[in-house]
């Protein structure tokens, strides 16, 4: 789900997939050779968007089916069967079932990792990856985003497999962030602060995701959602950026 949109936010198939290309290969002599080359342009492109196409009704029959009747209880046969495909065109695309529900790199782990690279000079990791989230989780407040929010929501929650394999993407997140400020620190093995800074990172993101879905499901979408997003998102940006030190201490 571009200009300064996160990358993780664009809807699948908004963006046309590359058209393959090749050199012209031309032989000494044979003044096909263009032709030819041409052709297999052509047909490249043609393979390609044919390919893009098969992926799409895939994923547009599985969406359908989670909906109706859950993640678990739906079989890859039967969603094979409703694209019009046969079950092997289905694993040919996506290997696991899971794949169906969430991208084996999820477009966001780049978007936010280019977002801290390119902080401004004396800002921190948590600043950045912070704000970037913030903004990310406040577009699904959007009354566009409300009834695909929603829909995730159910399923994931319905599907014991499908919460399992969000916790390890977030996990993944997590250690791509970890690593990058490490990295940029010059932290030495073992050394726990990048892997704090991440975790808080990435633990801002689940949080206001998970409020996001709530909300939603209570019916709550559009200026109303996108407000109360980037509000809870500014009070944890600000723990993030200034310490838990006076936070809930005790009375």
């Amino acid at each position: 789900m571009a200009g300064d949109v996160p990358a993780e936010l664009i809807p699948p198939g908004a963006v046309p997939p590359p058209v393959a290309t090749a050199p012209a290969a031309v032989t000494d002599g044979d003044s096909t050779g263009p032709r030819r080359a041409r052709r297999a342009l052509r047909g490249s492109g043609i393979r390609e968007r044919r390919r893009q196409q098969t992926r799409d009704r895939i994923v547009d029959a599985a969406t359908e089916l989670f909906a109706e009747r859950g993640f678990d209880a739906v079989s890859v046969v039967e969603i094979a069967q409703r694209a019009g495909v046969v079950e092997k065109t289905v694993f040919n695309h996506f290997p696991v079932k899971e794949g169906l529900v969430f991208d084996d790199d999820p477009p966001m782990r780049a978007a936010l990792l280019d977002a801290v690279r390119r902080r401004p000079a004396g800002e921190s990791v948590s600043a950045a990856a912070g704000s970037f989230v913030v903004a990310a989780i406040s577009l699904l407040g959007t009354p566009e985003a409300a009834d695909g929010v929603a829909q995730m929501a159910r399923v994931i929650r319905g599907s014991r497999t499908l919460q399992i394999r969000e916790r390890e993407i977030l996990g993944e997140l997590t250690g791509s962030l970890a690593d990058l400020v490490a990295e940029e620190t010059s932290a030495k093995p073992g050394q726990i602060e990048p892997w704090l800074a991440a975790h808080a990172v990435l633990g801002l993101y689940a949080s206001l995701l998970e409020l996001a879905r709530d909300r939603v499901l209570d019916g709550v979408s559009g200026p109303e959602l996108a407000a109360e997003l980037r509000r809870q998102g500014r009070r944890g940006l600000a723990l993030l950026q200034f310490g838990l030190a006076g936070y809930a201490k005790s009375r």
